[in-house]
């Protein structure tokens, strides 16, 4: 297994009757409820608690891009990832991603992943995202029916740009250049590894099939409402006749751990202020006409997730979001036997684990970090040994040389 830390980097400070009051999460809060006194320290413990998850044998480090919100406080992951890089030496840094589309033009995400492969010595793993509605549609204006035909333009700018050892020019519908000639260049050849998140669009699962890159579900309806999507995928690809690899595919699970199943109540506050608060987000903006294909559509994989996320920000408590596997949480023993139990149903390699969410105080997010490290991942750690990964760095497979 390769089991990254994934971190969002939440606004924690939001008004306890914000769902109430606030239209919602994403696009239109009011920045005015941002105090920038308390952001300066939530950005530093944020890094403390990444840094800490390498020191906790963490295998990977993950950050991705958010707009006009306070679900997630980056609209720049590459620079959290560039810190991280200068304070760690074993962990992958993942940026999941940058929305290619979003870039003009977009070399600009080639240019600085490839800064980011080469500070890092080759540890990066590099993030292509269609991006959410509220950020490509609402928050940067892109036009719904055209995103995910600029994405692919891009992205082949983007793998050009990397590969060409010689200027050359690019003609696209999107983008036009006379010259695209990048310095630096990669330090991994051809290109760092390539994972795709997405949110259950048949035409992610084609085009990263297409690819060879990662798929990677990202959703908090949790690992059974997850499960559906993952099984599409396989099918897909085993109608394609590709042989089954786990570490094709990755899944983002919330994880809470205590001393005992009696303590993970100390976790309340912070699951409640997660889905009620960092997922209050209107429908409109979340599925607008266009976003998502005729052929997504009527598949009816799309529909049962937005079921799953209208009840979870209705009259659900903490203690539904643990019993419809939202969470999984509890002691050690309980949290290492539905974890296993889920990364087999969804037969899925690279798992990302959100440990820090919602209002977690520091403290409480370094000891779920450490109880997870120490008492569950080691049980985990084996499935699916008997596979090798070829989307991770080669760097980070080799063994460590003994000076």
């Amino acid at each position: 297994m390769k089991l990254c830390f994934f971190h969002l980097m939440p606004y924690q400070h939001l008004p306890q009757d914000f769902e109430k009051q606030y239209h919602s999460v994403w696009v239109d809060p009011p920045n005015s409820l941002f105090d920038p006194e308390k952001g300066h320290l939530l950005y530093n413990d944020f890094l403390d608690e990444m840094e800490f998850a390498e020191e906790m044998g963490f295998d990977g480090l993950c950050v991705n891009e958010h707009h006009n919100n306070a679900y997630g406080l980056m609209p720049s992951p590459n620079l959290m990832a560039s810190a991280m890089i200068r304070r760690t030496s074993k962990a992958a840094i993942i940026v999941l991603g940058n929305s290619l589309a979003l870039y003009n033009p977009p070399v600009r995400v080639a240019e600085e992943f490839a800064m980011l492969d080469v500070l890092s010595g080759g540890r990066f793993i590099a993030g292509f995202p269609l991006g959410t509605s509220q950020d490509t549609i609402f928050g940067y204006g892109q036009v719904p029916v055209t995103l995910r035909e600029k994405y692919y333009e891009a992205h082949d700018l983007v793998i050009k740009a990397w590969t060409e050892r010689e200027p050359f020019s690019f003609n696209g519908k999107y983008t036009q250049l006379r010259y695209v000639n990048i310095w630096p260049r990669p330090y991994q050849q051809p290109h760092p590894p390539i994972w795709v998140p997405g949110s259950g669009s048949l035409e992610t699962w084609d085009w990263t099939i297409d690819h060879d890159y990662v798929y990677c579900y990202l959703s908090y309806s949790g690992y059974k409402v997850g499960k559906t999507v993952l099984d599409g995928f396989w099918e897909e690809m085993e109608r394609r006749e590709k042989p089954f690899n786990p570490y094709h595919a990755g899944f983002l699970q919330l994880v809470v751990v205590s001393e005992t199943d009696a303590q993970v109540e100390e976790y309340k506050d912070s699951i409640e202020y997660f889905f009620k608060k960092g997922l209050h987000v209107p429908s409109g903006f979340g599925n607008p006409p266009g976003y998502r294909s005729q052929r997504s559509i009527q598949s009816g994989v799309s529909a049962q997730i937005v079921d799953a996320r209208r009840d979870q920000l209705t009259n659900a408590t903490w203690e539904d979001y643990i019993k419809a596997g939202n969470v999984i949480a509890g002691g050690p023993e309980t949290v290492r036997e539905e974890l296993a139990h889920a990364i087999r149903e969804l037969r899925v390699g690279n798992l990302m684990l959100l440990l820090q969410f919602g209002d977690m105080p520091k403290h409480l997010a370094l000891k779920n970090t450490e109880l997870f490290a120490r008492e569950v991942m080691p049980y985990v750690r084996d499935i699916w040994s008997e596979y090798e990964t070829r989307w991770w760095p080669k760097k980070l497979m080799e063994p460590e040389k003994v000076l």
